[in-house]
């Protein structure tokens, strides 16, 4: 069986928001806008991909800034900053996605896992050295 590999992209606003999306189905939680690969798709297509399905916009990937592997699920996720090349804001454009907004990283929604906040701030954090970490199972805030 293949690897399963995951892409998610961290979006900021001029004032340094990150955009979140609110999903349709589980725990309706909040989470980077992303997705699993395609067949022969790179993780930054993926990302690329996934915003334009999820929230409307077209983003340029500025650089990776984590890769996560998930022992539960034997998946590789891969998180790059992208910037907004649109001419627009975002809104959901998939069933999928309930809401999308800007949030202050100081004050993100809830249900959020401890997952998506970890990668808003290894993304954030200009002296992060290590990329790669295995993650645990989720931890909710609710």
């Amino acid at each position: 069986m293949p690897k399963l590999i995951g892409a998610a992209a961290v979006i900021l606003d001029f004032e340094g928001r990150v955009l979140l999306v609110k999903h349709s189905y589980g725990k309706n939680n909040w989470e980077l806008p992303g997705g699993k690969t395609e067949d022969n798709e790179s993780a930054e297509e993926t990302a690329k991909r996934e915003v334009y399905e999820e929230v409307g916009l077209y983003v340029g990937i500025r650089r990776l800034t984590g890769i996560y592997y998930d022992p539960d699920y034997d998946m590789h996720h891969f998180v790059f900053i992208a910037k907004n090349e649109s001419e627009r804001a975002p809104q959901p454009s998939s069933p999928e996605i309930l809401e999308c907004r800007f949030y202050s990283r100081d004050d993100l929604p809830r249900p959020i896992s401890d997952f998506t906040c970890k990668r808003i701030e290894d993304a954030l954090n200009d002296d992060r050295q290590q990329l790669f970490q295995i993650i645990g199972p989720r931890k909710w805030s609710e």
